[in-house]
């Protein structure tokens, strides 16, 4: 299948390199983003990712690229670890690659079966079977209803609890087949979207790594650079949208239910200037139907000065470390 750098043009306009400046892809996946860029003007990228399959297309861009690009192996959450002299740009893609979702044996996607894995680190850590077949009811339903908004939650994690005591959740196909009879089929939406989405986000503990990316990148960020996020569900989008508002200063608050309250601190560290989010054209979403939940978010980096980092902005959902006790 052919891939799709989402929000391409709009990414470009965001970042709006220039000659001799810096930019860190933090997904850098298949490499369209990181191309784009270097074409975009003579810049140099360089490129993250946990996921150890795209060392082969990354080496393609270090020999076309020559001096240009590098990939490191590791997640975006580490990149102020690295050593690097501060930079210009930072862009992240948040979640899974097409790439990943395509492979059948990485356990993505309920559409091709495999073995019901759903790592972008293999070799390491719990899996979603690990994690279908260890976690409690209450722990599951948790999972459905925070990180796949899923309405029925309760009624899911009970039937993958009774299916699971007669063995019968191995592969993707598996758990898809149960999700399928307890929720049934309704419209164009597989019932195991939301299901999957959760266990996915689970294993790769995909919110607390976009917000420690966000930290990271605003300690990375020379002042002037710019921070562009691509986020796909509501989820990541409200941890980026509160991540920028707090770091810009603003007013946090004000609903019936909490109080204004404002920032304490270090003076703002970004600007938005654009307050609502970009999305992708009614073309592109007609060529790339993946595309069509996509936001993107920009921010500029003003001063030097970092907050602290606060966990508060997390959803509180058994963490994968206690699922890793287990094992």
């Amino acid at each position: 299948m052919k891939h799709y750098p989402v929000m391409l043009p709009e990414v470009l306009s965001a970042l709006a390199m220039q000659d001799g400046e810096i930019c860190v892809d933090g997904t850098f996946g298949n490499g369209g983003y990181s191309e784009a860029i270097l074409n975009s003007a003579n810049c140099s990228v360089v490129g993250l990712d946990r996921d150890p399959n795209v060392t082969f297309r990354a080496s393609e861009l270090a020999t076309k690229y020559d001096g240009r690009f590098r990939l490191i192996q590791t997640p975006f959450s580490r990149m102020n670890e690295l050593h690097l002299d501060p930079v210009d740009a930072v862009v992240l893609d948040i979640g899974v690659s097409s790439m990943q979702l395509d492979q059948a044996e990485r356990g993505f996607s309920f559409m091709r079966e495999g073995p019901l894995d759903m790592r972008m680190e293999q070799g390491g850590g719990p899996t979603a079977r690990d994690a279908v077949l260890r976690l409690s009811a209450n722990e599951l339903t948790r999972i459905f209803q925070v990180y796949g908004e899923e309405k029925r939650a309760r009624h899911v994690a009970n039937c993958i609890v009774s299916a699971r005591e007669q063995g019968d959740i191995v592969t993707t196909a598996d758990l898809a087949e149960v999700l399928e009879k307890a929720l049934g089929r309704r419209g164009k939406t597989h019932p195991a979207t939301r299901v999957f989405q959760a266990l996915r986000i689970f294993v790769n503990d995909e919110l607390g790594e976009l917000y420690r990316g966000l930290c990271a990148a605003e300690r990375l960020l020379k002042p002037g650079g710019r921070l562009v996020v691509v986020t796909f569900h509501s989820l990541e989008d409200r941890i980026v949208k509160t991540f920028f508002r707090r770091r810009a200063g603003e007013v946090q608050g004000g609903s019936r239910y909490a109080p204004e309250v404002r920032n304490e601190g270090p003076e703002a560290s970004f600007t938005t200037p654009k307050r609502s989010v970009t999305k992708p054209s009614k073309v592109e979403v007609d060529e790339n139907a993946r595309s069509r939940s996509a936001k993107l978010r920009l921010a500029i980096r003003t001063t030097a000065s970092a907050f602290e980092m606060d966990d508060r902005l997390l959803p509180n959902v058994i963490s994968l470390a206690e699922l890793e006790a287990r094992l």
